[in-house]
């Protein structure tokens, strides 16, 4: 057993300072056959710890009813055996590029804006997580002879909010719930950030892509004494679907980390790797210096350009990394460890089953719902997936414009069964008017929800109406197709037909793989959609990029048949599917 605490100007670990060493590697976005080789990259790469967040939303599709949380506790268990600590970054909100920043959508949808406050109706299901969740961070902390040694309160508060009650509230519920390791914040250094954001008596950390001197100079002004530490380094980024591929030049990052650790902090490296944004839960942002403009999906990929790709790979990053931190390590670095294995030979095939999407509705679809006005994709219960709206024109009447209020975020719509376009947040009015009467189909897709800023926890789906020119149009049928509805028993008893040349649909394809391993995944010709491996879903592509394929984990491949689902929403379908 060891005790770890924050010291007057350092981290004591049995009253001994040391440095921390961290890198950011959030579990979920890692196959777990793949944790302990992405934990040995950090580990030869000359870090001694490992930060993560934890994701409410990935465990709690509704209320009360939870899914693996274990996991969490088994990546703690392979940092452990990793021999590095631990930092857990546990939210309730989180950010990450996460859908929704980690929060469920049945508790933003009706609470909005009065999340992440000390209201009531969010702090009750917020304790009942917390009591779900952190008995297995409790019980590997470092004085219980665990990695875990730090724990963080909340995330980027100050970017967000300035209830200070709120925050002291999650602080005395880590403590009430047996967290006995350091308790820490992290945010911006900027002094409304950091008034917003810190809680007296507990450890206050920066987070900063460059001038650490500066950013320290700001942080002590806050906080005379203490350890310093960059909770966050950026040491690259992220990016968004239709904008170019985000690249920060290695050598650069290197001097920033040197500088970082020339000024006696502690770092966390973020990302150290990223992984991947599976199964559609990549966030999204809001463009503008106040992050409130136009939507920014994320895309799929969370390689965030980090030292360690994200196929594990080392890249120059890595390299120039590993130099500079090998002068701050306790002893030798480890050797770096053999990559992953690879897929053998590129395979390539063209599919065999196609169904259009009104007959993947009819089978994997919710119940349909009618209203007065268009339901929310959270008063419907969709998280991740689309949702058609299906609205009539009444007749006869001449034609007029068609649009909608309150649209969010991409809607193809047709009239009377004919593709009439696809409307957007900032493009809301089809450029044909239409006549009546008409039956009229929204299918309107999530492309995330907002992770960070003042626009979290806003509603999906059309939030205000569908009108024909200034009339709205009332009695909305609608009917939700959620991405967790594709499992492979559901999926069977789709009535698949033959390929059509075009189209939206479900299309299915088989490859024979003999020597399995990680690859990627193309579909040249597709436009925007899902894809499933083994009923494993890949998360999202586009044909906007910047990203053209996805990273399929070796786990995930198949020797000898290995079936595909591409669920294509726009018209161009892809002739093939590769694996390289």
């Amino acid at each position: 057993m060891s005790t770890f605490a924050v010291g007057d100007e350092d981290f004591l670990l049995d009253g001994r300072p040391v440095r921390l060493l961290s890198g950011a590697l959030h579990y979920f976005r890692v196959h777990e056959g793949l944790w302990e080789h992405r934990l040995g990259m950090l580990r030869a790469m000359g870090l001694n710890c490992v930060e993560t967040y934890v994701p409410w939303n990935l465990y709690a599709p509704e209320p009360g009813r939870y899914g693996d949380v274990d996991e969490l506790g088994r990546f703690l268990d392979a940092v452990a055996r990793a021999g590095m600590w631990a930092i857990v970054r546990p939210g309730p909100y989180i950010c990450a590029e996460w859908e929704n920043g980690g929060l469920p959508q049945w508790l933003t949808g009706p609470l909005g804006r009065r999340v992440r406050t000390r209201d009531p109706e969010f702090l009750a299901p917020v304790a009942a997580w917390f009591r779900r969740l952190l008995p297995q961070v409790v019980e590997r902390q470092v004085d219980r002879g665990g990695p875990v040694i730090l724990v963080q309160v909340e995330n980027e508060y100050g970017s967000y909010g300035s209830d200070l009650a709120y925050l002291q509230w999650v602080a005395q519920l880590l403590r009430d719930c047996g967290v006995s390791v350091p308790l820490f914040t992290s945010d911006g250094p900027e002094d409304h950030m950091l008034t917003g954001g810190s809680v007296p008596g507990v450890l206050a950390t920066a987070n900063f892509g460059s001038g650490a001197r500066e950013g320290f100079a700001t942080l002590r002004r806050h906080r005379p004494s203490g350890p310093l530490m960059c909770m966050e380094f950026w040491c690259g980024w992220f990016d968004h679907w239709g904008t170019g591929h985000a690249v920060r030049d290695a050598a650069e990052a290197a001097e920033a980390l040197r500088e970082i650790l020339e000024c006696g902090a502690s770092v966390n490296l973020y990302m150290a790797h990223g992984g991947t944004n599976f199964a559609g839960r990549a966030g999204a942002n809001r463009s503008g210096e106040l992050h409130d403009g136009a939507l920014l999906p994320t895309v799929t990929s969370y390689d965030y350009d980090a030292p360690v790709d994200e196929a594990g790979l080392p890249t120059e990053k890595f390299r120039l990394f590993r130099e500079v931190l090998a002068g701050y390590a306790e002893g030798p670095l480890p050797e770096v460890p053999e990559p992953p294995v690879r897929l053998s030979a590129p395979v390539r095939g063209g599919f065999e089953g196609w169904a259009p999407l009104e007959e993947v509705l009819e089978v994997l679809g919710d119940e349909e719902s009618v209203a007065p006005v268009p339901p929310t994709f959270e008063e419907l219960g969709v998280d991740r997936g689309l949702v058609r709206y299906r609205v009539s024109v009444p007749g006869p009447r001449q034609p007029y414009p068609l649009g909608v209020t309150g649209l969010r975020d991409r809607a193809t719509v047709y009239v009377d069964g004919v593709l009439a376009g696809v409307l957007e947040e900032e493009d809301d009015r089809l450029a044909e008017p239409v006549a009546g009467p008409a039956v009229v189909d929204l299918w309107v897709e999530s492309l995330g929800r907002v992770n960070y800023g003042p626009r979290l926890a806003e509603s999906k789906g059309i939030t205000g109406g569908v009108r024909h020119e200034r009339q709205y149009l009332h009695g909305v049928r609608a009917r939700g197709l959620r991405l967790d509805a594709f499992e492979a028993a559901a999926v069977g008893k789709v009535p698949f037909g033959a390929v059509p040349a075009a189209g939206p649909g479900l299309y299915r394809a088989v490859l024979d793989v003999s020597g399995a391993g990680d690859a990627v995944l193309r579909l040249p010709g597709a436009t925007r959609g899902f894809v499933w491996v083994n009923g494993f879903c890949l998360g999202r592509y586009w044909a906007v990029g910047p990203q053209d394929s996805l990273f399929v984990p070796g786990p995930v491949v198949r020797e000898g048949a290995n079936e595909v689902w591409v669920l294509e929403l726009e018209g161009a379908a892809a002739a093939s599917v590769e694996l390289a």
